[in-house]
Protein backbone atom coordinates (compact mmCIF):
# COMPACT_ATOMS: atom_id res chain seq x y z
CA UNK A 1 0.00 0.00 0.00
CA UNK A 2 1.34 3.27 -1.16
CA UNK A 3 1.79 6.40 1.14
CA UNK A 4 -0.69 8.92 -0.20
CA UNK A 5 -2.99 6.18 -0.18
CA UNK A 6 -2.71 5.06 3.77
CA UNK A 7 -2.41 9.14 4.26
CA UNK A 8 -5.59 9.14 3.19
CA UNK A 9 -7.59 6.22 4.79
CA UNK A 10 -5.87 7.85 8.57
CA UNK A 11 -7.32 11.19 7.39
CA UNK A 12 -11.04 9.52 6.54
CA UNK A 13 -10.63 7.40 10.32
CA UNK A 14 -9.69 11.02 11.95
CA UNK A 15 -12.65 12.92 10.88
CA UNK A 16 -14.95 10.34 11.30
CA UNK A 17 -13.93 9.29 15.01
CA UNK A 18 -15.88 12.19 16.50
CA UNK A 19 -18.81 11.76 14.58
CA UNK A 20 -19.06 8.06 15.49
CA UNK A 21 -18.29 8.75 19.05
CA UNK A 22 -21.00 11.97 19.50
CA UNK A 23 -23.62 9.29 17.83
CA UNK A 24 -22.83 6.89 19.87
CA UNK A 25 -23.06 9.24 22.80
CA UNK A 26 -26.26 10.78 22.06
CA UNK A 27 -27.47 6.84 21.57
CA UNK A 28 -26.16 5.81 25.26
CA UNK A 29 -28.36 6.72 28.44
CA UNK A 30 -26.86 8.35 31.06
CA UNK A 31 -27.47 6.52 33.64
CA UNK A 32 -27.28 8.02 37.31
CA UNK A 33 -26.36 5.83 40.65
CA UNK A 34 -27.68 7.16 43.67
CA UNK A 35 -27.01 6.10 47.37
CA UNK A 36 -28.56 6.21 50.73
CA UNK A 37 -28.45 5.19 53.82
CA UNK A 38 -32.39 4.91 53.94
CA UNK A 39 -33.43 1.45 54.60
CA UNK A 40 -34.55 -0.40 51.63
CA UNK A 41 -38.51 -0.85 51.52
CA UNK A 42 -39.35 2.35 53.55
CA UNK A 43 -41.60 5.00 51.96
CA UNK A 44 -38.33 7.15 51.59
CA UNK A 45 -36.55 4.55 49.21
CA UNK A 46 -40.03 4.01 47.49
CA UNK A 47 -40.23 8.18 47.09
CA UNK A 48 -36.59 8.15 45.63
CA UNK A 49 -37.49 4.89 43.36
CA UNK A 50 -40.60 6.85 42.01
CA UNK A 51 -38.16 10.04 41.35
CA UNK A 52 -35.71 7.64 39.13
CA UNK A 53 -38.94 6.47 37.45
CA UNK A 54 -40.17 10.35 36.42
CA UNK A 55 -36.53 11.31 35.46
CA UNK A 56 -36.62 7.85 32.91
CA UNK A 57 -40.43 8.82 31.85
CA UNK A 58 -39.28 12.31 31.07
CA UNK A 59 -36.26 12.03 29.32
CA UNK A 60 -37.93 9.27 27.30
CA UNK A 61 -35.51 6.68 28.97
CA UNK A 62 -32.28 8.93 28.14
CA UNK A 63 -31.83 9.31 32.16
CA UNK A 64 -31.71 5.92 34.20
CA UNK A 65 -31.33 5.91 37.70
CA UNK A 66 -30.43 2.88 40.09
CA UNK A 67 -31.07 3.61 43.81
CA UNK A 68 -29.05 1.81 46.06
CA UNK A 69 -30.64 1.91 49.33
CA UNK A 70 -28.70 0.64 52.61
CA UNK A 71 -26.22 -1.37 50.72
CA UNK A 72 -23.12 0.99 50.36
CA UNK A 73 -22.30 1.46 53.72
CA UNK A 74 -21.93 4.33 55.64
CA UNK A 75 -22.63 7.64 54.93
CA UNK A 76 -18.86 8.45 54.99
CA UNK A 77 -18.56 5.80 52.16
CA UNK A 78 -21.40 7.55 50.09
CA UNK A 79 -19.37 10.74 50.14
CA UNK A 80 -16.27 8.76 49.40
CA UNK A 81 -17.73 6.96 46.19
CA UNK A 82 -19.59 10.13 44.96
CA UNK A 83 -16.21 11.80 45.07
CA UNK A 84 -14.65 8.87 43.25
CA UNK A 85 -17.71 9.06 40.53
CA UNK A 86 -18.75 5.28 41.86
CA UNK A 87 -21.88 7.17 43.20
CA UNK A 88 -23.68 10.59 40.87
CA UNK A 89 -26.06 11.28 43.28
CA UNK A 90 -26.49 10.64 46.74
CA UNK A 91 -29.88 11.48 49.81
CA UNK A 92 -27.92 12.18 52.55
CA UNK A 93 -28.31 13.40 56.22
CA UNK A 94 -26.87 16.64 57.58
CA UNK A 95 -24.22 14.17 58.93
CA UNK A 96 -23.10 12.88 55.29
CA UNK A 97 -23.95 16.35 53.77
CA UNK A 98 -21.25 18.48 56.71
CA UNK A 99 -18.39 16.01 54.70
CA UNK A 100 -19.71 18.10 51.23
CA UNK A 101 -19.97 21.57 52.82
CA UNK A 102 -19.15 22.09 56.59
CA UNK A 103 -21.67 25.05 56.59
CA UNK A 104 -24.46 22.74 57.31
CA UNK A 105 -22.89 21.97 60.73
CA UNK A 106 -24.41 25.35 61.96
CA UNK A 107 -27.65 23.71 61.51
CA UNK A 108 -27.23 20.26 61.94
CA UNK A 109 -24.55 19.82 64.73
CA UNK A 110 -25.88 22.34 67.08
CA UNK A 111 -28.13 20.30 69.82
CA UNK A 112 -31.13 22.06 71.51
CA UNK A 113 -30.96 24.85 68.80
CA UNK A 114 -34.39 24.46 67.57
CA UNK A 115 -37.39 24.92 69.55
CA UNK A 116 -39.59 24.82 66.94
CA UNK A 117 -39.44 22.64 63.30
CA UNK A 118 -40.98 26.49 62.26
CA UNK A 119 -37.91 27.84 63.09
CA UNK A 120 -36.36 25.05 61.42
CA UNK A 121 -38.26 26.16 58.47
CA UNK A 122 -37.54 30.42 58.68
CA UNK A 123 -33.91 29.47 58.78
CA UNK A 124 -33.17 26.62 56.16
CA UNK A 125 -35.43 28.99 53.53
CA UNK A 126 -32.75 31.71 53.84
CA UNK A 127 -29.20 29.25 54.27
CA UNK A 128 -30.15 27.52 51.29
CA UNK A 129 -29.04 29.73 48.75
CA UNK A 130 -25.69 30.07 50.38
CA UNK A 131 -25.56 26.35 51.06
CA UNK A 132 -26.38 25.41 47.36
CA UNK A 133 -23.48 27.85 45.98
CA UNK A 134 -20.76 26.80 48.11
CA UNK A 135 -21.74 23.09 47.36
CA UNK A 136 -22.02 24.10 43.71
CA UNK A 137 -18.22 24.98 43.67
CA UNK A 138 -17.24 21.76 45.88
CA UNK A 139 -18.78 19.96 42.85
CA UNK A 140 -22.27 19.00 43.60
CA UNK A 141 -25.42 20.24 42.62
CA UNK A 142 -29.00 20.24 45.40
CA UNK A 143 -31.98 18.97 44.22
CA UNK A 144 -33.69 19.44 47.14
CA UNK A 145 -33.37 20.00 51.00
CA UNK A 146 -35.51 18.09 53.64
CA UNK A 147 -35.89 17.23 57.45
CA UNK A 148 -37.24 13.88 58.96
CA UNK A 149 -38.13 15.22 62.17
CA UNK A 150 -36.90 15.25 65.69
CA UNK A 151 -33.72 13.56 67.15
CA UNK A 152 -34.68 11.35 70.10
CA UNK A 153 -32.64 9.48 72.28
CA UNK A 154 -32.73 5.78 72.73
CA UNK A 155 -31.32 3.62 75.73
CA UNK A 156 -31.35 0.36 77.20
CA UNK A 157 -32.42 1.74 80.61
CA UNK A 158 -34.88 4.11 81.42
CA UNK A 159 -33.17 7.81 81.77
CA UNK A 160 -34.34 11.49 81.47
CA UNK A 161 -31.80 13.70 82.88
CA UNK A 162 -28.32 14.55 81.44
CA UNK A 163 -26.88 13.34 84.67
CA UNK A 164 -28.12 10.28 83.71
CA UNK A 165 -26.49 9.37 80.55
CA UNK A 166 -23.46 10.12 81.64
CA UNK A 167 -23.54 6.86 83.18
CA UNK A 168 -24.26 5.58 79.45
CA UNK A 169 -21.94 4.56 76.87
CA UNK A 170 -22.91 6.41 74.02
CA UNK A 171 -23.10 5.81 70.30
CA UNK A 172 -21.05 8.63 68.68
CA UNK A 173 -21.05 8.49 64.67
CA UNK A 174 -17.31 7.18 63.47
CA UNK A 175 -15.59 10.48 62.33
CA UNK A 176 -16.89 13.15 64.12
CA UNK A 177 -13.92 13.37 66.05
CA UNK A 178 -15.38 17.31 67.65
CA UNK A 179 -18.34 15.75 68.55
CA UNK A 180 -16.71 12.72 70.41
CA UNK A 181 -14.25 15.74 72.46
CA UNK A 182 -17.07 17.73 73.38
CA UNK A 183 -18.95 14.84 74.67
CA UNK A 184 -16.06 13.31 76.83
CA UNK A 185 -15.14 16.62 77.93
CA UNK A 186 -18.56 17.17 79.25
CA UNK A 187 -18.28 14.17 81.22
CA UNK A 188 -20.43 11.44 78.77
CA UNK A 189 -18.74 8.29 77.76
CA UNK A 190 -19.05 8.51 73.70
CA UNK A 191 -17.94 5.31 71.68
CA UNK A 192 -17.64 6.37 67.80
CA UNK A 193 -18.88 3.16 65.51
CA UNK A 194 -20.69 2.78 62.30
CA UNK A 195 -24.71 3.11 62.16
CA UNK A 196 -24.10 -0.51 60.74
CA UNK A 197 -22.84 -1.54 63.48
CA UNK A 198 -25.26 0.15 66.10
CA UNK A 199 -27.48 -2.96 66.85
CA UNK A 200 -25.09 -5.60 67.26
CA UNK A 201 -23.48 -2.84 69.97
CA UNK A 202 -26.36 -2.13 71.62
CA UNK A 203 -26.88 -5.95 71.73
CA UNK A 204 -23.34 -6.75 73.25
CA UNK A 205 -23.77 -4.03 75.62
CA UNK A 206 -20.74 -2.13 73.80
CA UNK A 207 -23.04 1.00 73.70
CA UNK A 208 -25.95 2.05 75.94
CA UNK A 209 -27.79 4.60 73.96
CA UNK A 210 -28.08 6.48 70.52
CA UNK A 211 -29.68 9.46 69.17
CA UNK A 212 -31.72 8.74 65.98
CA UNK A 213 -35.23 9.74 64.77
CA UNK A 214 -37.86 7.57 65.83
CA UNK A 215 -38.26 6.10 62.16
CA UNK A 216 -34.65 4.83 61.62
CA UNK A 217 -34.65 3.67 65.15
CA UNK A 218 -37.60 1.08 64.35
CA UNK A 219 -36.09 0.42 60.84
CA UNK A 220 -32.82 -0.61 62.12
CA UNK A 221 -34.55 -2.37 64.58
CA UNK A 222 -32.76 -0.49 67.56
CA UNK A 223 -35.75 -0.16 70.11
CA UNK A 224 -35.99 -4.29 70.61
CA UNK A 225 -32.78 -3.66 72.98
CA UNK A 226 -32.89 0.16 73.57
CA UNK A 227 -36.25 -0.32 74.99
CA UNK A 228 -36.78 3.43 76.58
CA UNK A 229 -36.95 6.49 74.12
CA UNK A 230 -36.78 9.96 75.80
CA UNK A 231 -38.83 12.76 74.05
CA UNK A 232 -36.95 15.32 73.97
CA UNK A 233 -36.18 17.50 70.64
CA UNK A 234 -32.65 17.02 71.03
CA UNK A 235 -31.91 18.63 66.96
CA UNK A 236 -33.96 18.05 63.69
CA UNK A 237 -32.32 15.41 61.23
CA UNK A 238 -31.89 17.22 57.86
CA UNK A 239 -31.04 16.19 54.93
CA UNK A 240 -30.52 16.69 51.25
CA UNK A 241 -30.25 14.93 47.50
CA UNK A 242 -26.98 15.78 45.38
CA UNK A 243 -26.01 15.19 42.06
CA UNK A 244 -22.36 15.66 41.44
CA UNK A 245 -21.96 18.69 38.79
CA UNK A 246 -19.88 16.87 36.31
CA UNK A 247 -23.46 14.70 35.75
CA UNK A 248 -25.55 17.36 36.06
CA UNK A 249 -23.47 19.65 33.82
CA UNK A 250 -23.49 16.60 31.01
CA UNK A 251 -26.96 16.99 30.98
CA UNK A 252 -28.75 19.21 28.24
CA UNK A 253 -30.76 22.35 29.62
CA UNK A 254 -34.33 21.10 28.98
CA UNK A 255 -33.64 17.63 30.61
CA UNK A 256 -31.97 19.53 33.98
CA UNK A 257 -34.95 21.33 34.13
CA UNK A 258 -37.43 18.05 34.00
CA UNK A 259 -35.06 15.99 36.39
CA UNK A 260 -35.15 19.22 39.14
CA UNK A 261 -38.82 19.57 38.89
CA UNK A 262 -39.19 16.20 39.58
CA UNK A 263 -36.74 16.17 42.13
CA UNK A 264 -38.14 19.29 43.56
CA UNK A 265 -41.71 17.54 44.02
CA UNK A 266 -39.82 14.25 45.89
CA UNK A 267 -38.64 16.66 47.95
CA UNK A 268 -42.04 18.07 49.49
CA UNK A 269 -42.83 14.33 49.60
CA UNK A 270 -40.29 13.81 51.88
CA UNK A 271 -41.09 16.76 54.32
CA UNK A 272 -44.79 15.64 54.06
CA UNK A 273 -44.02 12.03 55.30
CA UNK A 274 -41.92 13.30 58.32
CA UNK A 275 -44.15 13.83 60.68
CA UNK A 276 -46.44 10.93 60.12
CA UNK A 277 -43.14 8.75 59.79
CA UNK A 278 -42.33 10.11 63.36
CA UNK A 279 -45.92 9.51 64.91
CA UNK A 280 -46.20 6.23 63.25
CA UNK A 281 -43.21 4.52 64.06
CA UNK A 282 -43.67 5.51 67.82
CA UNK A 283 -46.69 3.95 67.70
CA UNK A 284 -45.67 0.79 66.31
CA UNK A 285 -42.90 0.71 68.95
CA UNK A 286 -44.87 1.26 71.64
CA UNK A 287 -47.14 -1.46 70.56
CA UNK A 288 -43.98 -3.39 70.32
CA UNK A 289 -42.95 -2.29 74.06
CA UNK A 290 -41.09 0.68 73.51
CA UNK A 291 -41.60 2.47 76.73
CA UNK A 292 -42.22 6.69 76.28
CA UNK A 293 -40.46 9.06 78.48
CA UNK A 294 -42.26 12.43 78.82
CA UNK A 295 -40.13 15.26 79.36
CA UNK A 296 -40.92 18.23 81.56
CA UNK A 297 -40.21 21.36 81.47
CA UNK A 298 -37.43 21.38 84.25
CA UNK A 299 -36.07 18.69 83.09
CA UNK A 300 -35.81 20.22 79.09
CA UNK A 301 -34.24 23.24 80.84
CA UNK A 302 -31.75 20.54 81.85
CA UNK A 303 -30.69 19.75 78.88
CA UNK A 304 -30.93 23.39 76.76
CA UNK A 305 -28.64 24.55 79.73
CA UNK A 306 -26.17 21.25 79.11
CA UNK A 307 -26.38 21.78 75.24
CA UNK A 308 -25.97 25.41 75.68
CA UNK A 309 -22.38 24.78 77.21
CA UNK A 310 -21.22 23.07 74.12
CA UNK A 311 -22.08 25.70 72.25
CA UNK A 312 -18.51 28.34 72.44
CA UNK A 313 -16.69 24.48 71.22
CA UNK A 314 -19.18 23.87 68.41
CA UNK A 315 -18.43 27.05 66.55
CA UNK A 316 -15.17 27.21 64.35
CA UNK A 317 -15.27 23.22 64.71
CA UNK A 318 -18.24 21.24 64.11
CA UNK A 319 -19.78 24.73 62.52
CA UNK A 320 -17.76 27.13 60.88
CA UNK A 321 -18.06 30.59 62.87
CA UNK A 322 -19.33 32.46 60.31
CA UNK A 323 -22.46 30.32 59.40
CA UNK A 324 -23.02 29.36 63.06
CA UNK A 325 -23.36 33.59 63.56
CA UNK A 326 -25.39 33.46 60.45
CA UNK A 327 -27.81 30.92 62.07
CA UNK A 328 -27.87 32.65 65.23
CA UNK A 329 -28.84 36.17 63.50
CA UNK A 330 -31.93 34.31 62.31
CA UNK A 331 -33.01 32.60 64.59
CA UNK A 332 -33.33 35.99 66.80
CA UNK A 333 -34.98 37.46 64.11
CA UNK A 334 -37.43 34.64 64.16
CA UNK A 335 -38.51 35.01 67.77
CA UNK A 336 -38.48 38.62 67.25
CA UNK A 337 -41.25 38.72 65.29
CA UNK A 338 -44.78 39.48 66.33
CA UNK A 339 -46.88 36.36 66.96
CA UNK A 340 -48.72 35.20 64.33
CA UNK A 341 -52.65 35.99 65.11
Amino acid sequence: MNTRLIASLAAALLGAAPVTAAAQGAAAPVRIRLGTLVPQGTSYHRILQTMGESWRTATNGRVQTTVYAGTMGSEGELVRRLRLGQLQAATLSGVGMKELEPGIGAVQSVPMLFRSLAELEFVMARLEPELNRRLYERGFVVLFWADAGWVRFFSRTAATRPDEFRRMKLFITAGETEEFDIMRSAGYQPVALEWTDALTSLQTGMIDALETIPFYALAGQFYTVAGHMLELNWAPLIGATVVSRRTWESLPEDTRTALREAAVASGREFKARALAEAEESVAAMRQRGLTVHPVTPAVEQEWRTVAETFYPRIRGTMAPADMFDQVQRLLAEYRARPPAR
